[in-house]
């Protein structure tokens, strides 16, 4: 339920600033420099945030408010998760767990900070990797070569790492890019409809039903693979 600010006259001054969406826009784009009002406007719009509104009717976010909405964004672009996985993590937050995400084992206080970044040689530490294998990897375009590494590329790179002792290679993956590649062709004719549209809503609209739909198939991917797995060890 939408809250409605009630402050006046001297409680007023008692109460925390409520800052309008350009004021929330200016302390999270920094951060995201994508954020636009439509996106704001479309997570209220699901619910994932509730501002307050003033008697006009304008938006009116509070500390709480603003902190939430960075935990989404950053929900999103570091995890790559969608709305519906995002809502349940909050409304366990909410309730007093300690929710963990998909695929994150148990949670972590840094998770929600901003996403790493590392150099070359910081990245191999990190992952106990070596260059030959960082190469390999690349050179099989399950990582793009970069100055600056992110938490995505760590992880693969851990991956790899792990695979490599049980003899499976870079090289022997590269139908992963294949498969991948056939992914994304699914999720843009899926998407179709809502991209021809021109609207900042049915832009923010795309993106989240993206994430939703790579959620999907990868689901449909790994209960295929849990399968073969049983048939192999019954």
């Amino acid at each position: 339920m939408v809250r409605v600010s009630q402050a006046s006259g001297s409680g007023l001054a008692r109460r925390p600033a409520l800052l309008s969406i350009g004021q929330v826009l200016a302390q999270l784009t920094p951060d995201f420099p994508d954020l636009a009002p439509s996106k704001l406007r479309f997570l209220e719009e699901q619910g994932l945030v509730t501002p307050a509104r003033t008697a006009s009717g304008y938006r009116k976010f509070d500390a709480h408010d603003v902190e939430r909405l960075r935990t989404i964004l950053t929900l999103q672009r570091d995890h790559y998760l969608p709305l519906k996985v995002i809502r349940s993590y909050l409304a366990d937050q909410d309730a007093g767990r300690t929710p963990i995400l998909p695929g994150t084992g148990p949670a972590r206080p840094t998770m929600l900070s901003t996403g790493r970044r590392f150099s070359r040689d910081e990245l191999l530490k990190e992952a106990g990797a070596t260059q030959a294998l960082l190469q390999e990897a690349i050179a099989a375009s399950l990582i793009v070569p970069a100055e600056v590494y992110g938490d995505d590329q760590l992880t693969v790179l851990a991956a790899l790492v792990e695979l490599h002792r049980s003899g499976i290679e870079p090289r022997h993956l590269r139908g992963l890019r294949a498969s991948a590649e056939r992914d994304i062709g699914l999720i843009e004719t899926a998407l179709a409809p809502v991209l021809r549209r021109t609207d900042a809503s049915a832009r923010a609209r795309a993106g989240e039903l993206g994430r939703e739909l790579a959620d999907d198939l990868e689901t449909v991917r790994s209960s295929i693979v849990r399968a073969a797995i049983a048939r192999l060890a019954p």
